[in-house]
């Protein structure tokens, strides 16, 4: 196991938003650099677990990154740490190399309090969602929906969006009333583009894209983390049912990705538990004519990138300091030093892993959630 140099606690943050009716969560805890894995793994679960009971809440997403040693230690450490949270339905298990840190990259975890416990939705034999009835409207969540892992990647991809259409139609809902998704990729680089025909067809048969590459689209993440496991895909949504996610297929600085074959807006707004939500895409240095900026040079990639995030979210109504979490994809360890470099002192929540981006010569991606303070 990797044993790093320096701290001691977990590095946490914690963005809290609330309203009359509920409050929302949100968590994102990195592993100190120090101790064993096991040891990091303890202590980030024992962690979010003190903050989950501090603000009484229910998950409705939790995602571990790590390797397959380290999301070992974090199963074992969470079935002690979060027992008195554990509904059944397993978070995302997702792969991605060593951290700086070791072999744990970090959890990430939503959360809503004062307003019940979401109702488990089962996809086929096993949990898949939560559910959550806000009277009028419902707010629900998927999580780590997969196929049965059989066939090549294109086969896998469509039964992860089947799965996704069985949890929504269990809820009462469809595809229409989908906000974001997040599609974990395993080996991106090979198959996305067989990805995106897939996902394309999908969504022109039921209506959510145009064949002038207009439509409602959610907002995505497709990055390169696989899930756990044999399979090659997984992927998270986010669904409000009975008030319709509004969507922006493109922003000032990024024209509609549909129109070179990516079939997903650059953000969208959905009521939530608490208030307002602000979706923002997996986001890289693409200009509007769809083209790469900043070939093979990092730092600008990283600039240009988080130059579009910002403008996204100030289209969507919202601003960098709304933002509740965020996650930071970087090709290499390379790259991840040189983000670390330039936005030390990012006040952010954030967690950086390092990824294959859609596009080889793609070498950042950030997406990110925001929330206005009330």
């Amino acid at each position: 196991m990797f044993v790093s140099p320096t701290g001691t606690q977990p590095h946490v943050d914690v963005e809290t938003r609330g309203s009359q009716h509920a409050g929302e969560v949100y968590i994102t805890a990195r592993p100190a650099c120090d101790g064993e894995c096991l040891a990091q793994a303890a202590a980030l679960c024992e962690t979010v677990a003190a903050v989950l009971d501090r603000h009484d809440a229910a998950v409705m997403h939790e995602r571990h990154f790590a390797t397959e040693d380290g999301l070992a230690a974090l199963g074992d450490a969470r079935a002690k740490a979060l027992a008195a949270f554990d509904d059944g339905v397993p978070p995302t298990r997702l792969l991605v190399p060593p951290s700086q840190c070791g072999e744990i990259s970090g959890i990430t975890v939503h959360a809503v309090a004062g307003c019940g416990r979401p109702k488990v939705l089962p996809v086929g034999q096993r949990p898949g969602g939560r559910l959550l009835e806000m009277g009028a409207w419902s707010y629900l969540a998927g999580c780590d929906l997969q196929g049965d892992g059989a066939g090549e990647p294109g086969g896998q991809a469509r039964q992860m969006l089947d799965a996704a259409e069985s949890l929504l139609r269990s809820a009462g809902g469809s595809l229409h009333d989908v906000a974001r998704t997040w599609m974990w990729l395993g080996d991106i680089l090979d198959w996305y583009g067989e990805f995106n025909r897939v996902r394309s067809e999908l969504f022109i048969a039921r209506g959510l894209l145009l064949g002038d590459g207009g439509g409602r689209l959610p907002a995505s993440t497709g990055i390169g983390i696989g899930p756990a496991g044999p399979r090659c895909c997984a992927m998270d949504l986010v669904a409000t049912l009975g008030e319709a996610p509004r969507v922006l297929l493109s922003a000032t600085r990024q024209d509609a990705a549909s129109k070179y074959g990516s079939a997903f807006s650059r953000a969208a707004v959905a009521r939530t538990p608490a208030g307002r939500t602000v979706y923002i895409s997996g986001t890289a240095a693409i200009d509007r004519a769809g083209n790469t900026t900043h070939l093979d040079d990092a730092a600008g990639q990283i600039h240009d990138t988080l130059m579009s995030v910002w403008t996204a979210l100030r289209d969507a109504g919202s601003c960098p300091e709304d933002v509740v979490q965020a996650i930071v994809y970087c090709k290499t360890p390379q790259v991840r030093r040189i983000f670390r470099r330039q936005h030390a002192n990012m006040r952010m929540p954030h967690l950086v892993t390092v990824a294959d981006v859609c596009r080889e010569n793609l070498l950042f991606e950030v997406e990110a959630t925001a929330m206005t303070k009330t």
